[in-house]
């Protein structure tokens, strides 16, 4: 087909007629107009204002009684009955580009600092299908994260997607932005969700700083955004990050939080009408994880290596979103309060977290290295009330007695810096150095 033949098929699928309602109610969240016709996902355009153009983007996100329900991108304080709506016949889409590298844009792809993506860029849908779990390859080569502890320990794969779970202030953020820094990952993508406001420019310029930024996409939607803006800045990140690996590129995803998405999720279920279930969560915010969570991954061109944090509510590791993601994601690592009390950072708790492909990525030494210091660390704790008030005698038994004795060199290994940088290979001649001559049995 020629490229006139195409433009001639592109006129005729035209549509020529422009479909408009009018908003009828608005109850909190939730704007109800009678038409226009409209599928779910489709964007409409809410005109605003007695003598200004101003237009409130809205999705549509179900039906009532043959009217159409809608949730705005923006507040809906200037919004009346009558207000004309206009469907836009098509769902939310993002410019992208390689040009966006660097920069920091909010959850429709704009950037913050008034620049237009325009030459070089080409729209991207938000919402794309996970890939094939036929055709999509297996993990099995590990990437290196630049942080001791979660290399030597639980040895990431490219495309693999691991849980940061753990209670406000345990150090998440500080983690991922070492993360970015420090992995040999090609590009970043880092989607702030639901994040104060004075924080943000906290994380970029004190976390992150310039030489992670250089290589960084940053996505935020702050906590006073409506919640479908903090949704569609998860969606909006993936979708970049897809973009990315769909070149090729070995592509790093970390978002913070998904507790944060899932409760913009339970606020727009609940506004239309959904029953609330488990910790008041309704059913659509199990429908939306999975969905969202499978979306990174390998697939034959690139590969999505995705940490996402999980605030857990009263460090209870067992609450409904942080039970759902774990069963979802390739592992976990748990932020224990009491290690980040004490000074130890990354405050990793060894023995609550697991990587599901390091078996098949690390090699037989390395596992027996981490295996051992597992070893090490659990009976220590199995035994740590009687070694600390003095009841346990020596020699009485040896696990034991090695676990007293290496336990110290074992904390002072998975300790690390904010700003030292510890490649794969040097973790793991540090676990052989810290055993000198060999893994003790």
């Amino acid at each position: 087909m020629t490229a006139f033949e195409q433009l001639v098929h592109q006129v005729k699928d035209i549509n020529s007629y422009k479909q408009f309602g009018r908003v009828t109610q608005v109850v909190g969240l939730m704007i109800e107009a009678q038409g226009p016709q409209a599928s779910v996902g489709e964007l409409c355009q809410i005109s605003v204002g007695k003598n200004t153009n101003r237009k409130i983007l809205a999705e549509v996100v179900g039906f009532r009684e043959q009217h159409v329900i809608l949730m705005p991108y923006d507040r809906v304080d200037a919004i009346a009955p009558g207000s004309l709506v206009e469907t836009m016949n098509k769902p939310l889409e993002i410019k992208v580009g390689t040009g966006m590298i660097g920069s920091v844009v909010d959850s429709l792809g704009r950037p913050f600092n008034g620049d237009i993506f325009d030459a070089g860029f080409r729209p991207y849908s938000t919402d794309n299908a996970p890939p094939s779990p036929i055709t999509r390859p297996r993990i099995k080569e590990p990437l290196s994260i630049g942080v001791k502890a979660i290399d030597g320990m639980f040895t990431v794969g490219k495309g693999q997607r691991l849980g940061i779970f753990a209670g406000s202030g345990v150090g998440k953020s500080t983690l991922m932005a070492m993360i970015a820094k420090n992995s040999d990952a090609d590009i970043n993508v880092i989607a702030l969700i639901g994040e104060r406001g004075r924080e943000v420019r906290d994380f970029i310029e004190r976390d992150l700083g310039e030489s992670g930024l250089k290589n960084t996409v940053v996505v935020v939607a702050t906590s006073d955004q409506p919640a479908l803006m903090r949704i569609k800045g998860a969606y909006t990140a993936t979708a970049i990050a897809e973009y990315f690996r769909d070149q090729g590129l070995n592509v790093n995803l970390m978002m913070d939080s998904v507790t944060r998405v899932a409760m913009a999720q339970r606020e727009i279920g609940l506004a239309i009408g959904e029953p609330p279930t488990t910790k008041g969560y309704t059913p659509s915010v199990f429908a939306l994880l999975p969905r969202l969570l499978e979306r990174s991954g390998m697939n034959e061109r690139g590969a999505i290596t995705a940490f996402y944090t999980v605030l857990v509510d009263g460090d209870d590791m067992n609450e409904p979103i942080a039970d759902t993601v774990r069963g979802i994601l390739d592992g976990h690592l748990v932020l224990d309060r009491r290690l980040a009390n004490k000074g130890h950072f990354p405050a990793i708790n060894v023995l609550q977290s697991v990587s599901r492909v390091m078996s098949e990525i690390a090699n037989d030494d390395h596992n027996a290295l981490a295996d051992r210091m597992r070893q090490i660390l659990a009976t220590y704790k199995d035994s740590e009330d009687l070694i600390n008030i003095g009841a346990y005698k020596r020699g009485t038994n040896k696990e034991i007695d090695d676990a007293i004795q290496w336990q110290p060199h074992v904390m002072r290994f998975l300790k690390q810096s904010v700003n030292e940088n510890q490649s794969l290979e040097s973790a793991v001649s540090q676990m052989k150095s810290l055993f000198a001559g060999g893994v003790q049995q």
